[in-house]
């Protein structure tokens, strides 16, 4: 994130002395991506920053997956992963559930009403879509406030802890990279500035106000890290001093939040294809939005997508406001994701393709994963499917 922000106390001069007001130093940190060749902070700390006193493994939740073999189109309704009052226990990170995964992106969801641990994914960036609920996300760099609809991107490696707060579980769709996140290079110059087709600008863009400061002895950290096999492990850290210590901090890379009201739809003419919806991207894979938008108005247009084969991607699309159009009929609704893989040709159900002629306005909103690796089921993908969801287009059940 190019974006240069600063809070806090920080010195003049980068990598020089910063004095505490008894005259002790603080303990600069520099959090940098791809070995120093890329975007970073400084952080400056009151106690050293790598002093542990503890560490042992951390059992991760399942983290299994199973091949999407024989090859279909699925359809997982994730609000029934956490039924009754069991979201009250669960917090937002020891709580998620896998649904879909490979070598590049985990996607989990959760249901939560418990603050959670601190916790850093040192894996790759996380991008969380608040589905519904509210909460604070503390972290190194300060407080974020989070509610329906907002994108919190947090960096490889940003310690935090997620806080629900209200009386409603706060629904979280996780999305864990395998690298770094960031907004579609074709919305960027050169130097990292968002251009004037961009569909939203650094104004839309929320980060921390303040560096929020905690105090506490033998203080416990979950990790995510990668194991001796590529997949991810976990281990439990003890810091002798609270990580939340850093009285000031400036650069370009910090957790931000964005609001998907905020994203200006790209309309035209004829049907416009999902990279005209596209948010953020990490490595194979990207990140599109739908939202409520004027659709086309040439005089022969057909609004709903055509059908289509995505010969190079799977496609996940998470619902999560409105009506869409496309998928009536198909029993999808809010919290339903669909599973469309490379491979299977896939488009709206029948009727919905006649009867979109004449429309003018989509009030839907969903979020879309498109992978280019095939996706595996996870254990909360398998819990939740509908298995008739591949037979919809016929009307009919298996041949066999």
């Amino acid at each position: 994130m190019a974006y240069y922000r600063r809070l806090g106390s920080v010195p003049h001069k980068r990598h020089t002395q910063h004095r505490t007001p008894d005259g002790g130093l603080y303990y600069e940190e520099l959090m940098g991506e791809e070995g120093f060749s890329s975007d970073s902070s400084l952080l400056y700390h009151r106690h050293i920053p790598s002093a542990i006193v503890g560490a042992e493994a951390w059992e991760l939740p399942d983290q299994a997956t199973t091949a999407n073999h024989p090859l279909k189109p699925r359809h997982l309704k994730l609000h029934e992963l956490f039924p009754g009052q069991e979201w009250k226990a669960a917090d937002a990170v020891t709580g998620r559930r896998l649904v879909l995964g490979n070598a590049d992106v985990r996607i989990s969801y959760v249901a939560a009403g418990a603050p959670s641990e601190l916790y850093r994914n040192a894996i790759g960036d996380e991008c969380v879509y608040v589905e519904s609920g509210e909460g604070v996300v503390e972290t190194v760099f300060g407080a974020l406030t989070v509610g329906q609809g907002d994108y919190v991107i947090l960096p490889r490696a940003t310690t935090h802890r997620w806080v629900p707060t209200g009386d409603a579980p706060l629904r979280a769709y996780c999305i864990e990279a395998n690298s770094h996140i960031a907004p579609a290079k074709r919305y960027l110059s050169k130097y990292g500035q968002l251009l004037e087709h961009a569909p939203f600008c650094e104004r839309d863009l929320r980060g921390p106000d303040e560096v929020l400061t905690a105090e506490g002895e033998d203080v416990d950290v979950l990790v995510k890290h990668r194991g001796s096999q590529g997949g991810p492990v976990g281990t439990r850290y003890t810091y002798p001093n609270h990580p939340f210590d850093v009285v000031g901090w400036d650069g370009c890379l910090y957790p931000y939040v964005f609001n998907i009201a905020d994203f200006e739809p790209i309309t035209g003419r004829i049907h416009q294809p999902p990279p005209a919806h596209q948010v953020f991207e990490g490595a194979n894979f990207v990140i599109c939005n739908f939202v409520p938008r004027k659709v086309d108005y040439h005089p022969l247009s057909i609004p709903v997508p055509y059908y289509h084969s995505n010969v190079d991607s799977d496609e996940v699309m998470f619902y999560c406001g409105g009506n869409y159009e496309a998928r009536k009929g198909s029993g999808i609704g809010q919290g339903s994701i669909s599973l469309h893989p490379g491979g299977h040709a896939h488009g709206p159900q029948p009727g919905a393709y006649e009867r979109s002629i004449g429309i003018d306005f989509f009030d839907e909103l969903a979020v879309m994963v498109d992978t280019f690796r095939p996706l595996e089921m996870g254990e909360g993908g398998l819990a939740a499917e509908d298995s008739g969801y591949a037979w919809t287009w016929s009307g009919r059940g298996p041949a066999r």
